[in-house]
């Protein structure tokens, strides 16, 4: 077990580490997490006692995990299991999961199984969004405001994501597989 004084180490440390990453000023993390930047400066000097409340809320806005704040230094190496990767079932016959486990900033990247058949309405997305389609197996059409392409198996189709889009297997026997990276458009710029 750690000693008071060095998991405010730690936290500073992590702080600083986590916000840079994200390329976030102090007063950008403290007005995302709804804390006066004093806080956040305070934290990053190792001085900071915070409650649980105000250390939930810097983490939320890091998009990170509370103990990856309060963690002692490790190797930055980890693995997630198969059965740790969080699926869900959508459309017509559609798996998604998140490619990669940990939040991407201003972007969402998610693996698209289709059974024989499938069909997925996409949701279209703010102005200036752009979504690629990297199809791995298969083939998949993608219906892009009222036009179908097919991309098959090392294809990729890139496309406006704020236009009315969907996703098809038209194979009946064969499963199809892809790669959906959407990069979302910045608020605000």
């Amino acid at each position: 077990m750690d000693k008071p004084e060095q998991s405010a180490e730690n936290l500073a440390r992590n702080l600083i580490s986590l916000r840079h990453v994200r390329r976030m000023t102090q007063h950008a993390l403290a007005t995302a997490a709804g804390v006066p930047r004093s806080t956040i400066s305070n934290l990053e000097s190792g001085q900071g006692n915070p409650s649980l409340v105000v250390l939930t809320k810097v983490a939320a806005a890091l998009g990170s995990p509370l103990d990856e704040l309060l963690s002692a230094p490790r190797a930055k190496v980890r693995k997630w299991k198969a059965s740790e990767m969080a699926s869900k079932r959508r459309g017509r016959g559609v798996t998604t999961r998140s490619l990669v486990p940990e939040p991407v900033p201003d972007e969402m990247i998610e693996v698209m199984d289709l059974e024989p058949g499938a069909a997925l309405g996409g949701t279209p997305h703010l102005p200036g969004t752009r979504e690629f389609f990297s199809c791995l197996d298969g083939q998949v059409t993608i219906f892009v405001a009222g036009e179908s392409y097919d991309v098959r198996a090392g294809e990729v189709l890139g496309f406006p994501g704020s236009s009315p889009h969907s996703y098809r297997n038209r194979d009946q026997a064969k499963k199809a597989r892809g790669v959906s990276v959407v990069v979302f458009a910045k608020v605000g710029v």
